[in-house]
This record gives structure tokens, C-alpha cells and sequence, in this order.
């Protein structure tokens, strides 16, 4: 089977529980679109941006979602939730196939600091297949800023990156921009599913591997039903984008080992940025730090 349609679904997200709402538009989804095969909800949708509603894994909302997507025989991507384990609290996206049994479990790497307070980060990469179709990847929302997790995810032959998303900042349009080159980048398709009020300001988008726009969102309750076609995605790949770039062959036939992952690598630049804070009010004339007063040079460049 090359081709899985896949359906995210943008949702006004509350405080409070939202189980029922989102049982409600998997109702909806199907009676409109019963071929579609797997449903991608955004970021906390079962309960908010609530830390005080944590879970402990294989919980009450997991044992709800499992019902879910036994009920539609669909796989099953419910945003994400708070989780508790072992004295932490995780941002988690659990991943249920059709039977309603977790395949995996992915822990935000990168939650919205100072934003996400008290949220401990995960040091898994998540993929997983579905069996005879192709391989996914999970990031969940600000893990998109940082491509060395999409560029993992594909590494491991994601070949579809699945993006739950809590996202209603100023910077909004950047998430976009960030989401739509990752896909090209990385030569993926990219859901990136928000939700609405507590849970984001939409704008939902799903992109191709040539990072072409399929769906471009807006600002109500939406029903994003895409057939994405794996074929596509292992064609681009093997032949360059629109017959063109090769970035995934290029990448990995490359020779530099790149110093800034090197644990030597001289952080005084980094370090003078300050610490990772909220930022307050100014009082009187605001200032910028300064620059360290000397920074480290490329070897190519010394002397």
C-alpha cells in the first residue's frame, strides 16, 4: 500500500477536559470521511496547557483514547498530555493503533522553556510503521525548532513527521515557515496540527516532501482529511526533490564532523546569551549584554 489518509483535526481546546469534545468530532470525522485511516488531534487537547490535570501513563485519558480508536479501527494520535512518571511530569503523545493498544509513547525533547515550566524533557526519538504502509516520526510542537530531532527522525527512515502543536504566540507565522522548510529539508511530509483558545490559534498546516503546501489552515474548527502517498516520498528521496536537491544523500556522504556537537566545543558565545528566562518588564534605559571580549574562531580563520 502506498497511499494513508490521514485526518488532523483542529479543535477548540478548554482547561478543563476535553475527552468528550474530541470523542464528538471523531464521530463527525468519520460519518464525512469513513476512509480516512489515521487521526492526528494537537498538543494537549485532552485537557489544556493544565499541568495540574498530569496522568499517570496508561491513565484514564489512555484507556478513553484506546476506546477511541477501537471504536473507529483507526490509528490514533491524540495530541499529547501531561503525563506523570517516576516523580516527573512529561509532555507525552501516546500513539494507539487500531486495536487501541500503545505502539510507542514520545516525551517532548524540547518543551516551550521558560514558557512549559516544570516540564521535564524527553530523551527518546520516536518512530513508528504501520505494517505494510511506512514509517512515522513524532515531534511535538518546539521540538520543530530544532532540526537535529526531524533530522534523527528521518535519519531513522520517518518518511511522515507527525507534529502535534499548542502554538498562539506572536511568532506564529515562524512556526509555519519552520514547518513548511523542515518538510523540504528533510524530504517529508509534516502534519502540524494546533488546536484553538487554550489550545492555539490554528493555522494548521500539512506540507509535502518538496515542502509544497497541501493545506493551509485558518482560524476555525477544522476537519484536515490528506491522502499523503509514501511512493512520493521514497521517489523524492531517491531521485531529488522535483528531480533536484538530494539533501538526505547529502547529509549522509558528507565528511565534516560538525565542532559544535563536539563536547570541546568552545561555548563562550552560548554562554553569554544568559540564562533561558522569561522576560520581565524593563526598568529605565533597557540594555543589551555585551559581547564576550573575545569569541572563538574558526582554526581556518586564526591568526
Amino acid at each position: 500500500m502506498s497511499r494513508f489518509a490521514i485526518a488532523g483535526i483542529q479543535m477548540h481546546i478548554t482547561t478543563h477536559r476535553n475527552i468528550e469534545e474530541m470523542r464528538q468530532r471523531m464521530e463527525i470525522l468519520f460519518h464525512l470521511y469513513p476512509w480516512v485511516q489515521m487521526v492526528v488531534f494537537s498538543e494537549l487537547a485532552a485537557h489544556g496547557p493544565a499541568i495540574h490535570a498530569a496522568q499517570p501513563m496508561g491513565g484514564a485519558f489512555e484507556r478513553e483514547f484506546s476506546e477511541m480508536a477501537r471504536r473507529y479501527d483507526t490509528w490514533l494520535i491524540p495530541g499529547s498530555y501531561f503525563e506523570k512518571l517516576d516523580g516527573a511530569i512529561y509532555n507525552t503523545t501516546p500513539v494507539f493503533n487500531p486495536e487501541g493498544e500503545v505502539v510507542t509513547r514520545y516525551r517532548k525533547m524540547f518543551p516551550f522553556t521558560p514558557y512549559e515550566q516544570g516540564v521535564t524533557p524527553g530523551r527518546e526519538f520516536c518512530v513508528f510503521d504501520v505494517p505494510s504502509v511506512g514509517r512515522f516520526g513524532v515531534s511535538i510542537c518546539y521540538d520543530l525548532w530544532f532540526p537535529e530531532v526531524t533530522r534523527t527522525l528521518t535519519s531513522m527512515g520517518a518518511e511522515v513527521i507527525i507534529n502535534p502543536v499548542l502554538a498562539s504566540f506572536v511568532d506564529r507565522p515562524a512556526d509555519l515557515a519552520i514547518a513548511q522548510g523542515s518538510a523540504a529539508m528533510f524530504q517529508s511530509y509534516v502534519f502540524h496540527i494546533n488546536g484553538l483558545l487554550a489550545g492555539g490559534n490554528g493555522y494548521s498546516m500539512v506540507i509535502d516532501p518538496a515542502g509544497q503546501v497541501l493545506h493551509r489552515g485558518n482560524v476555525q474548527e477544522e476537519m484536515i482529511p490528506i491522502e499523503v502517498d509514501f511512493e512520493l516520498v521514497r521517489r523524492q528521496r531517491h531521485n531529488g526533490i522535483l528531480n533536484m536537491g538530494q539533501p538526505l544523500k547529502s547529509f549522509r556522504d558528507n565528511t565534516v564532523e560538525f565542532p559544535v556537537y563536539q563536547p570541546e566545543f568552545d561555548r563562550t558565545y552560548l554562554n553569554s546569551l544568559g540564562p533561558l528566562k522569561k522576560p520581565g518588564r524593563p526598568t529605565g534605559t533597557a540594555t543589551v549584554p555585551a559581547l564576550p571580549a573575545a569569541l572563538p574562531t574558526p582554526d581556518h580563520q586564526a591568526g
